[in-house]
């Protein structure tokens, strides 16, 4: 079983496309799946746009009454995949955002290494041609800002919402985090959580993803030195997890779709 986590606030105008792209990218496969969309207190058409796909997909919305940030969503979610889940060793949790900055396309890749045997797959952003230059090196230098505590070998962002982990990574990697399991907010929540799951994986690898700048709805969310202050604020409270039993890192390029060959 693959799990999509999907945290969302405020995304009603992209994230019923995400879900019907999933939808599509999956229905001529025998593959099984569930949606689950952590939407995180909106005050937007969120709800009533999610509604429809309730009885058109296999799909669970897990709301919020009132925001309590990212980290907390995404914690929501990946709780429930455990507990919905009881064979660890095979499901697996994808994180997407809910804004439609990825391509959906990548998912096969993805897919593709979790059934080669990776436990954590992290796509690692390009940004297009959209994004400025402060943007661009605040993504480049985002780790080396949060430092030791989320570096993962061999992976240069660490700060990607776009990732696959098998359950019995994020359960091991967790077993010892007492308390909430993040204890940041936005880009640090997600290097945390890749630290973390990392620690409890034998393998990590990493694909590329193209991040589109021009199909973020509110940019002002995304504003580069905000985010880099955000990220040195963060440090104070990163810890570092266990160190990883037997994790390697497979920088491997993806293997070309025939699209791509084209």
């Amino acid at each position: 079983m693959i799990y999509f986590c999907i945290p969302s606030h405020n995304e009603a105008a992209t994230v019923g496309l995400v879900l019907w792209k999933i939808r599509r990218l999956l229905e001529d496969t025998s593959r099984e799946y569930q949606l689950l969309v952590g939407d995180d207190g909106s005050t937007d058409a969120t709800q009533e746009v999610l509604e429809p796909y309730l009885n058109a997909l296999p799909l669970t919305v897990l709301r919020s009454p009132t925001h309590i940030g990212y980290a907390a969503t995404i914690e929501r979610l990946l709780r429930e995949t455990l507990k919905r889940s009881d064979r660890h060793k095979r499901d697996a949790a994808i994180l997407l955002p809910a804004d439609l900055s990825a391509d959906i396309d990548m998912l096969p890749e993805l897919l593709k290494r979790l059934d080669s045997g990776a436990d954590v797959i992290i796509g690692e952003a390009y940004t297009d041609s959209h994004a400025t230059g402060a943007s661009r090196m605040v993504r480049q230098w985002a780790g080396r800002i949060l430092g030791r505590p989320v570096r993962i070998q061999g992976v240069r962002d660490v700060v990607s919402g776009y990732s696959a982990m098998r359950l019995v990574a994020i359960r091991h990697g967790f077993r010892g985090r007492q308390g909430a399991w993040l204890k940041t907010e936005g880009w640090a929540a997600n290097a945390e959580l890749h630290a973390w799951a990392a620690s409890g994986a034998r393998r990590v690898e990493v694909v590329p993803v193209t991040e589109r700048q021009d199909r973020r709805e509110r940019l002002s969310r995304h504003e580069p030195w905000a985010r880099a202050k955000e990220l040195w604020a963060a440090r104070r409270s990163l810890v570092a997890p266990p160190r990883p039993e037997f994790a390697t890192t497979d920088r491997t390029p993806r293997a070309a779709t025939a699209k791509e060959a084209a």
